[in-house]
């Protein structure tokens, strides 16, 4: 049994939140750059030209790529074997999740309540998910998720009968009604199976998934293809004022679900795509 004193969630977890904000993962970069070079649209050029100062000014100044700095969600793959010490796993999560956007001068977006809301000031509470493996290590992924995207996100309880020409129209009808409003190019997260909330969480997790891989599933890793191709000819381009590159990437991650249903969430993510991953 190995034990680990909560205090290292929150440290890494508050460098996490500002790590995040302030840069992209490498995987993205090279996306972003790559679209840059292939961009045939002039004005799309202009877009992806900007995108990349910005992109540098907020490396090398140590400020935020973005003024929504997002609602924290955190992913814990927790290993079997570990035992934590010294508190509230919970606490320690939205403690570092605090320390991270007042330390590092990010937006505090979170309000308490839905209908009433007041903000929180410190970003809290972070939204959690929680995952037992194997092993004695733990797997922390925070991906901050800004809501001008987030609100263009669509979940579709579809029948089975639709099949995987019902899934496709749906992929393709959160990006069209998504348009310019999710700051593209867009990153195409897609959970399909489970229920009504396992395929929403399933999408969620795909965008953390590194844009230079497929899926392992052959059909699977094919329909990501197709429909990155699709929604690149839609046209919406750059900043939605045009061009062939709408999205830089669609991860799509099944699982297994009821003979009566095929549930599909399309988790739409902006340019940045922001997350940061550490194993304790």
């Amino acid at each position: 049994m190995r034990e680990i004193r909560v205090e290292e969630l929150t440290k890494d977890i508050k460098e996490m939140c500002i790590e995040a904000n302030y840069s992209l993962t490498e995987d993205m970069k090279a996306a972003l750059f790559q679209a840059a070079d292939i961009e045939e649209s002039e004005i799309g050029k202009r877009v992806l030209s900007q995108l990349k100062e910005n992109l540098e000014v907020a490396a090398s100044d140590r400020i935020p790529i973005c003024q929504d700095t997002g609602m924290a969600v955190v992913f814990l793959e927790i290993g079997q074997e570990v035992h934590f010490t010294g508190g509230s796993v919970e606490d320690a999560i939205n403690e570092g999740v605090r320390q991270g956007y007042i330390e590092g001068y990010l937006r505090k977006s979170v309000v308490s309540d839905p209908i009433f809301r007041e903000n929180t000031r410190d970003n809290t509470p972070a939204v959690i998910h929680y995952n037992i493996v194997p092993g004695e290590q733990v797997k922390i992924t925070v991906a901050p998720k800004g809501f001008g995207s987030e609100n263009t996100s669509r979940i579709f309880m579809l029948k089975p009968a639709e099949g995987i020409e019902g899934v496709k129209e749906a992929i393709l009808t959160a990006v069209k009604d998504a348009g310019p409003n999710a700051c593209p190019p867009m990153v195409i997260g897609v959970g399909i199976g489970g229920t009504f909330e396992k395929c929403a969480f399933l999408a969620k997790k795909a965008l953390t998934r590194s844009v230079d891989k497929s899926s392992d599933i052959p059909y699977v890793a094919e329909l990501e293809k197709e429909m990155l191709e699709k929604i690149n000819a839609l046209g919406i381009g750059p900043g939605g004022l045009g061009g062939k590159t709408t999205a830089f990437r669609v991860n799509i991650e099944t699982c297994a679900t009821h003979i009566a249903g095929l549930p599909v969430a399309v988790n739409i993510c902006c340019h940045v795509n922001r997350h940061a991953v550490r194993v304790l």
